[in-house]
């Protein structure tokens, strides 16, 4: 046996991808609701230049495989079930630690699915493939580690810890305090139009690792693939993938910020946004 096939075994035993993971899914979605609510503050971009290293940690991996297979979902443009992404890793796994080590890894296009809307019209999703939802699962678990305490705690959106139920409370009490007028913002295709050079601005305010400064911009720019046609990706945030929310957030924060300076009482949910004033016109005291 060669010296780099026994590097390969150790990593593929490290991570153990054939462990029994039954029931673990559900823990893993209780871990995700039971997380404090946030705080504000400015996250300290201080130590971040090894975050690869913490998105290929063994536990971290073995918590994003867990959400993955919990979430379901359909495949992407490869094909691949979320049944078929065990066996894939434990073959597969040593190459791909190495390619996002080494910032190699390419991303799959993303499979274009359009879904109805309640009022008319189509969101339109994108897939990513099941190993790319993976990677995405692992690279979130760690930003959002460090990046949720930093958001307004008036943004209710795809944060742990954080519900729609807990927004409409907000907006109950704000109305109860006789704030009853509300302007209702509604950001329109906001995800299709998110512009990659500020996004990736604002991420490299807060992250120093290189490696996954270029693993996001390459799943922002991975393409579409609709009727068989890859199309480029030039602007736009592909909902589908489990980055997309968190990116989201950080876009939206600078409104929550602006909002925030100005006084308003205000409830932000992904990119709906209520603010609330009083028949006076004083949105805030």
């Amino acid at each position: 046996m060669s010296l780099k096939d026994d590097k390969q075994q150790n990593i593929q035993r490290e991570l153990d991808f054939s462990s029994a993971l039954t029931g673990e899914a559900r823990e893993a979605g209780r871990e995700e609701t039971e997380s404090p609510g946030a705080t504000n503050g400015t996250e300290n971009p201080a130590s971040t230049n090894r975050l690869m290293e913490e998105v290929c940690e063994r536990e971290n991996l073995k918590a994003a495989l867990r959400r993955v297979k919990a979430n379901k979902g359909s495949p992407g443009v490869d094909g691949m079930t979320v049944v078929g992404i065990k066996d894939y890793l434990k073959q597969h796994w040593p190459a791909i630690r190495e390619q996002l080590l080494n910032g190699t890894y390419e991303p799959k296009p993303v499979r274009r699915v359009e879904i109805p809307k309640p009022d008319g019209g189509v969101r339109k999703l994108g897939i990513p493939s099941v190993l790319d939802r993976f990677i995405q699962q692992a690279v979130l678990q760690v930003l959002q580690r460090r990046w949720d305490r930093t958001f307004s705690d008036h943004s209710y959106g795809f944060r742990p810890g954080r519900s729609a139920h807990q927004a409409v409370a907000q907006a109950q009490q704000y109305i109860a305090e006789g704030h009853g007028w509300c302007v209702d913002l509604d950001l329109e295709k906001f995800f299709d139009r998110v512009n990659h050079d500020k996004l990736m601005g604002q991420i490299a305010k807060r992250v120093e690792d290189k490696r996954l400064l270029k693993l996001i911009r390459a799943f922002l720019n991975a393409g579409v693939m609709e009727n068989g046609l890859v199309s480029p990706s030039v602007k736009g945030i592909p909902q589908g993938g489990p980055l997309s929310p968190l990116l989201s957030n950080l876009v939206l924060d600078e409104l929550d910020r602006e909002l925030e300076r100005r006084g308003h009482r205000f409830v932000r949910y992904a990119d709906d946004c209520n603010v609330y004033v009083a028949a006076n016109g004083r949105g805030s005291g």
